[in-house]
């Protein structure tokens, strides 16, 4: 009898490991199926249009990675960061403070380095990487030749940014500093250093940005306001939290239209003279401030009939409700017992004290006499709705003969009024700088390039992010990695998946201890 109680033991123990095995496979399936959430299309506006196709992973194709080739009369800039001695010589650390905070955290002293990703694709990719979190940090290079903005020639400014770490709150843009005597020395690259176009991510808890800022100079006094971007229809989450490489791009063209890019699809587009706030041009008619509204000036639409006068009998003093006359006493009624009584069984106590506590008297509790009658106390009768209650009388509204519409001041000239037809015609642009403040480490910029051609950008990034993420896209493919990059690489995810597996496998080795009891009590 043992031994086949046994073999029943081994056969269920088999079973078990199989099942909880297939369990396993089953989860982590469902789970790496919803790790890879499709980057749809936004509405059917032509808001979104993938214009690359989609690079097919071929199997037993051997994907290797060498630096770009970067010629310097098709760029403005151009850095992989896989020269690290090179990179270096021409990126200049800031050495400025801030100048409206405390001192203690005013030094622009977060750490940089050249170095290879946390999670290794090529050892030979390098990247420019801040370290440091809750530091400011800024960091500059100057451009191989200025952008002037007079051709007519786009501006194609492209970058990699991977947030190793994730991101709650900090940002990740680049900004294309202006041509000028306050950009000459790079090592006082600072928050108030000007420049021409702010682009990139950003993120603080729920707040998610795309940022694409330009600062554009009013042609009769000089003045220089910032044009902010609508924001785009969709929010964009999954590059502050995936750690995955992910492609920026601004396109801004000289007919004044500008396209945004992520991972090479439209999530913004639009015209520099109607998308952004406040608009470039202002209005050509302004509100007068000198005219005030007339005394006399009647804005009421409808006013109270005059001609109305209240019915003979409307009585205004009447109560919404009253005592019901039909009502009567009900037997049993106990009149001289109150409701609550004094506790009998309340003592005073000890430390009671009266001059300060006052004369004691014990807590009130329910008249037992009351628990069989139908109450106790003085019997009054229930209010009922009062059929002659009106409420106050009002007279009935009407069309105001004497309404002049709502007052608004009269229009005069706008005397800042101008019209830049041409918003494109920007500042030159001299240098590019990243210039950040982040809760997050381990920020990984790459393959940052200024062009004047889409194309040129476009065979950049062929040869750099695009065999970067096919590469991790085809390793992902594996259950581990799939599985890991649902948990977002956060190992607290594994004891939630332990219980969540732990729950069926507890299930079923019950079942089969109580399958293994019958089975020995009928053998028995």
């Amino acid at each position: 009898m043992q031994q086949l109680n046994f073999s029943r033991g081994r056969r269920a123990t088999r079973a078990l490991l199989l099942i909880a095995a297939a369990f396993c496979l089953l989860s982590v399936a469902s789970s790496a199926g919803a790790a890879e959430p499709e980057i749809d299309d936004f509405d059917d506006d032509g808001l979104v249009e993938d214009v690359q196709e989609e690079q097919i992973n071929v199997p037993g194709e051997e994907l290797v990675y060498e630096s770009p080739v970067i010629e310097p009369k098709k760029f403005h800039f151009a850095d992989h960061f896989d020269d690290v001695d090179a990179s270096r010589k021409r990126w200049v650390k800031s050495q400025a403070k801030k100048d409206d905070i405390a001192e203690e955290i005013a030094k622009y002293d977060g750490i940089w380095n050249w170095e290879s990703p946390l999670r290794i694709v090529w050892p030979k990719d390098k990247g420019l990487v801040l370290k440091s979190k809750a530091k400011h940090a800024a960091i500059s290079a100057p451009l191989n030749k200025p952008f002037d903005f007079k051709s007519n020639k786009p501006l194609v400014v492209q970058y990699e940014v991977t947030m190793q770490e994730g991101q709650e709150c900090g940002g990740s843009y680049i900004k294309l500093l202006s041509s000028g005597k306050e950009t000459e020395d790079l090592t006082m690259f600072n928050d108030k250093t000007p420049y021409t176009i702010m682009f990139g991510p950003d993120k603080c808890g729920n707040d998610v940005k795309m940022h694409f800022i330009f600062r554009h100079v009013n042609p009769i006094n000089g003045t220089i306001t910032e044009k902010h971007c609508n924001k785009p229809k969709n929010r964009l989450e999954e590059p502050f939290k995936d750690k995955l490489p992910h492609l920026y791009q601004l396109v801004v063209r000289p007919d004044n239209t500008f396209e945004i890019r992520v991972d090479h699809k439209i999530i913004n587009e639009g015209s520099l003279l109607t998308d952004f706030k406040p608009p470039v041009n202002p209005p050509a008619e302004i509100d007068d401030p000198t005219d005030q509204k007339p005394a006399d000036w009647d804005e009421r639409e409808k006013i109270p009939d005059p001609t109305a006068q209240k019915p003979d009998d409307w009585n205004d003093d009447a109560l919404p409700q009253i005592p019901d006359t039909s009502a009567t006493k009900p037997n049993g009624w106990l009149d001289d017992e109150p409701d609550m009584i004094p506790d009998p069984t309340a003592t005073k106590p000890d430390d009671w004290d009266t001059e300060i506590d006052g004369e004691w008297e014990a807590p009130l509790v329910d008249n037992p006499a009351c628990e069989k009658a139908p109450g106790c106390g003085k019997w009054k009768p229930p209010l009922i709705p009062n059929p002659e209650y009106k409420g106050k009388w009002r007279a009935p509204m009407i069309e105001n003969p004497n309404y002049q519409g709502k007052w608004a001041p009269r229009k005069i000239p706008n005397p800042d009024f101008f019209e830049d037809l041409m918003p494109f015609k920007m500042t030159p642009i001299s240098a590019v700088g990243l210039e950040l403040w982040s809760m997050s480490n381990e920020i990984l910029f790459d393959n940052l390039i200024i062009t004047d051609d889409v194309d040129v950008a476009r065979e950049f990034a062929a040869s750099s992010f695009d065999i970067k993420r096919r590469y991790i896209d085809r390793e992902s493919k594996t259950l581990w990695h799939r599985m890991m990059r649902h948990m977002n690489y956060k190992p607290g995810w594994w004891a939630l998946y332990f219980l969540y597996l732990l729950i069926p496998a507890s299930c079923y080795i019950f079942y089969l201890y109580r399958r293994s009891k019958e089975v020995t009590f009928r053998i028995y």
